[in-house]
């Protein structure tokens, strides 16, 4: 009886260990580059990229002024909007970015 406890124990164990070696972040990046644009570039801390995930450009009244998504090469180019914005990575539940427009460096 005690060997099946300690046998049910370390089954647990090492299914909670196999969940967090294979959780990854979500990452973005973004910077103005030259044209007045912004380049935006998301994946995920475990080094995987992000192509076709959503990346949208929101105004601070909370409409969309770029949708998007992310291209093969997990990057998305845009217009710097003239409005305040702030930038949402959505790669899912638990997988979300907010960048706020003070927060990407100017070039």
């Amino acid at each position: 009886m005690m060997f099946k406890r300690l046998t049910r124990a370390a089954l647990l164990l090492c299914a909670g260990l196999s969940t967090t070696a294979f959780a990854h972040n979500p990452m973005c990046e973004c910077k103005e580059i030259p044209g007045e644009q912004i380049q935006c570039k998301g994946g995920f801390s475990d080094g995987s990229g992000a192509p076709g995930v959503t990346l949208d450009v929101i105004g601070y009244d909370e409409t969309i002024l770029v949708p998007g998504k992310l291209g093969e090469d997990s990057t998305l180019t845009f217009k710097k909007p003239t409005a305040e914005f702030y930038v949402l990575f959505d790669a899912g539940p638990g997988h979300v970015v907010e960048i706020d427009q003070a927060d990407i460096p100017s070039q």
